[in-house]
């Protein structure tokens, strides 16, 4: 006789909580009229985040691995991406919610024909709302997942739902639907890469959980673990943009809407890194010797990669799309690192790194012209004096991108690279600083372009944005203002955190 499933769901309820809200949003576009859709949504959203960022409080102290019939298990690092996760959308959401109120105020007059349009438009993309909430249901699960069944569920449950938001931009309908194709397509070779992988390790382990696939190690079929471990890794290395599998990456950071891109480098990021430290720290740490010369020449040349290729960018999107290809071959030191103090630096630099990305991605969706938004670097020439206090805040960002002393970014790099140096990975920490180098030419490059050259006879201007979005950009700058001046603040959570059930 089947007994009933165990579900603990008070450890559970952060994501119930969105997946729930994310079904409302479904039902509310079916059955509510245009009208008052829009405020409902997002009223919605922001309730259910919120709400979620409260009971991760209420259970972070919580621990179990049979939370969801042993496929998933609640431990205190899953809860803190949890959290960075859930946090980063709450700030995103609302930028998310204003990008066509954007259009509205820079080219139209009220009452004309432009405004109504614009109007109409703002009706109409409504349903990006239970798309997020279920991108964002799809990534909390994806990092507390403990057996691959689960693991390919929610990679696939938060991917489809940003291969529809890439194709959403209404100001650039080919490119962003050229965007949204190719990175469903490549996505889904991914996917198929993770699932072939997972097949092979079932088959060298006899079990999907991933921390029973150390138990296993030392078998004759160590062959099936090798080849698991390279095509699961093609998998989440696609997620996080690691060369040689970041080509989507650069399209779809220029194709999709402006607020959609900054939502996506961030918190994909932060998923993806989630689920890929679970594996390799709980089920193939005793394999060590199998991925890490392999893992380590990519993040080599990862980072090489993205600081070099980011030079010869001369579109402000695709040049963070590089540096977010470069990031990610940091954030790779702390898997190889292996240690508590690599968890703990990851914890802390996929924090820092994702409020600077959509605080920066939010400055950019403010330049614009009569036709809409400006990502040509050429056009930004002049910036700083047309509009000095925005050019200044996304100089900052810059600087944290750079890593420069004083910024969150430089503490993030510092933490890891640390990590990485106490794990006997020094060759990998002077490539890293090389590299960190190299990508500071091209951060410095766009602010000397603002402020230090003179601005042409351009019809290129920063519009107001609406209280939302000031919040949204204020707050994320503030969190990374205060984690490059007050580093400890979260450095002690990070090392409390940074515990993996084995």
């Amino acid at each position: 006789m089947l007994s009933a499933p165990s579900l603990s769901y008070m450890l559970l309820s952060p994501m119930l909580i969105i997946f729930g809200a994310a079904v409302l949003g479904v039902l509310i576009e079916a059955f509510l009229g245009k009208t008052h859709r829009a405020a409902v949504q997002l009223t919605i959203s922001i309730g259910a985040l919120l709400l979620a960022l409260l009971q991760l409080w209420q259970i972070k102290d919580m621990t179990s691995t049979t939370a969801a019939v042993n496929s998933v298990t609640i431990d205190r690092a899953g809860i803190f991406f949890q959290f960075i996760i859930v946090a980063l959308a709450l700030v995103a959401i609302l930028l998310i919610a204003d990008q066509d109120n954007f259009v509205a105020q820079a080219s139209a007059v009220p009452g004309s024909t432009e405004e109504k349009i614009a109007t109409q438009q703002r009706v109409q993309q409504t349903e990006i709302f239970p798309l997020v909430l279920f991108a964002v249901g799809g990534m909390m699960l994806f990092t507390v997942a403990s057996d691959l069944i689960t693991l390919f569920v929610a990679l696939e449950v938060f991917s489809l739902p940003l291969y529809l938001l890439a194709g959403l931009s209404r100001r650039r309908r080919l490119l962003s639907q050229e965007a949204a194709l190719k990175y469903f397509l490549l996505g889904a070779y991914a996917s198929a890469f993770f699932l072939f992988g997972s097949a092979f390790i079932y088959g060298y382990a006899g079990t999907v959980s991933i921390s029973a696939i150390s138990a296993a190690a030392g078998s004759a079929n160590d062959i099936f673990l090798f080849i698991g471990i390279i095509f699961m890794s093609v998998g989440l290395l696609f997620k996080v943009s690691a060369v040689p599998f970041h080509s989507w990456t650069p399209d779809v950071y220029q194709g999709a809407p402006t607020p959609i891109t900054g939502f996506m480098a961030a918190c994909t990021k932060v998923a993806a890194f989630g689920a890929i430290l679970r594996i390799f720290y709980v089920g193939f740490a005793d394999a060590q010797s199998l991925w890490q010369p392999i893992i380590s020449v990519i993040a080599i040349i990862t980072m090489i990669f993205g600081s070099v290729v980011a030079i010869a960018q001369r579109d402000v999107k695709r040049m963070l799309a590089y540096s977010s290809i470069a990031h990610a071959g940091f954030l790779l030191l702390g898997v190889i690192s292996l240690s508590k103090e690599g968890l703990a630096a990851s914890l802390f630099y996929l924090f820092s790194y994702g409020f600077t990305t959509i605080a920066a991605f939010g400055i950019i969706s403010l330049v614009r012209d009569s036709t809409g938004e400006v990502s040509d670097l050429n056009r930004w020439v002049g910036l700083g004096k047309k509009s000095p206090l925005v050019a200044a805040v996304f100089s900052f960002l810059l600087l944290g991108f750079a890593g420069i002393p004083l910024t969150s970014g430089f503490i993030g790099k510092f933490a890891i690279f640390s990590a990485a140096y106490q794990s006997a990975n020094i060759s990998l920490v002077v490539v890293g600083v090389l590299a960190s180098a190299i990508a500071a030419f091209f951060y410095i490059r766009v602010i000397i372009m603002m402020f230090f050259t003179d601005p042409v006879n351009d019809s290129v201007s920063v519009i107001i944005p609406s209280i939302r979005s000031r919040i949204a950009i204020i707050c994320a700058t503030l969190i990374s203002l205060l984690l490059g001046v007050f580093p400890s603040l979260l450095l002690n959570a990070s090392n409390s955190f940074a515990n993996l059930i084995k």
